[in-house]
């Protein structure tokens, strides 16, 4: 089951990178469908799993592949792979600044300016405190753990009071997560006053990471596959009841990673996991998953490519640029906008699918 284990993890991941380069890139932000835009505060969209369906993947890929436990080369290696993660998330972050200040506007960039928070700087959190968790703890420790970050969230944000506003304020840059960025992050916050990828709501997402080992211990288990797949079913229903209840007392918000988020979003990568590996390893049906596994097998180059890409093709030559010409001139013949802008981000996740084919038929696998 191994080697087909990691191939359904291998789609998922893929499919996953897929969906964030076709959100990520739209012909136009004021022509995208609905479910390809994040929610706008309160509530959750299709778009709203991305993240979060990653940060599961990153926990199951620990459990499953992490080598030599415990030991001070395993440490090492995971602080630093930790270190290139963040610091390519930050590489990216100054390309898009330079690029847009030095070229367009013949500026340097002002380190006010510069943002430290990001997808990748996330990620590398995650992955430094799970992997390490991994390599001292219990599947129960860890289950216990998950349980104390999502409660004591859940507390924080609900009970104790923001200065100048009061406990239990969830709205945009006036929560406690706001205030703790402000504080403690220098330069620039996403939104001025407030930052989905802070460190407060980074907490929940290590949650997020926590949960997908839960699912790489069950995955390694002993079981049948056939017990792993019901099981896997179960907990993945259990979560979502879970967080129905929950959102009682708090909604979902993926900008703030909200505990009951954590639990909607885990609940459902359970099922999609599940379902992957019944496909995949029960019914043998493995060709279809092909451009899942492609993209996969180097998620993190081909997400970095997906980023690099963006300038040359939304803003290199002005009114001329590939987006204008490409996007733009459906428009002109009469294509419906947003269908004109989904067609768009279905084309520049193909321009992405190229390399990250030639690399998987090369047998070449990027990693950080």
């Amino acid at each position: 089951m191994t080697k087909n284990r990691l191939i359904s993890l291998d789609a998922f991941r893929g499919f996953t990178i897929a969906l964030m380069i076709i959100v990520n890139d739209p012909g136009d932000w004021d022509n995208t469908f609905p479910p390809l835009l994040h929610a706008d505060w309160h509530g959750i969209t299709l778009t709203d799993f991305v993240f979060p369906f990653f940060i599961f993947i990153v926990g199951v890929s620990i459990v499953i592949s992490q080598k030599n436990k415990g030991t001070s080369s395993s440490n090492f290696s995971i602080i630093f792979r930790s270190i290139k993660i963040f610091s390519l998330g930050l590489f990216l972050g100054l390309f898009g600044e330079f690029m847009h200040h030095f070229i367009s506007l013949g500026e340097t960039i002002p380190l006010s300016d510069i943002r430290i928070p990001g997808v990748l700087q996330r990620i590398a959190l995650v992955y430094l405190f799970c992997a390490l968790l991994h390599n001292y703890s219990t599947w129960f420790h860890q289950f216990s753990i998950t349980l104390i970050l999502l409660i004591g969230y859940y507390i924080v944000m609900e009970f104790i009071p923001v200065p100048g506003i009061g406990p239990g304020i969830l709205e945009p840059g006036k929560n406690m997560a706001a205030y703790v960025d402000s504080i403690l992050i220098p330069g620039s916050l996403w939104q001025g006053t407030w930052d989905p990828e802070g460190i407060l709501s980074t907490f929940p997402a290590i949650a997020s990471g926590i949960i997908g080992m839960l699912a790489g211990h069950l995955i390694i288990s002993k079981q049948t596959i056939e017990k792993k797949i019901i099981w896997m079913y179960l907990i993945g229903v259990f979560c979502l009841i879970d967080s129905f209840i929950w959102e009682w007392l708090m909604p979902m918000n993926k900008n703030l990673w909200t505990s009951t988020y954590v639990m909607y979003t885990s609940g459902w990568a359970f099922l999609v996991l599940a379902s992957l590996i019944w496909i995949c390893d029960v019914l043998k049906y493995q060709s279809w998953l092909k451009i899942g596994i492609i993209f996969g097998s180097n998620s993190i180059a081909i997400y970095t490519l997906s980023q690099l890409l963006v300038w040359f093709a939304y803003e290199f030559l002005g009114e001329n640029s590939l987006n204008s010409l490409i996007y733009g001139g459906m428009v002109n013949i009469g294509v419906y906008p947003k269908i004109a802008s989904l067609l768009w981000a279905i084309f520049y996740t193909f321009i992405c699918f190229l390399p990250a084919k030639y690399l998987y038929d090369k047998k070449i696998f990027l990693k950080l």
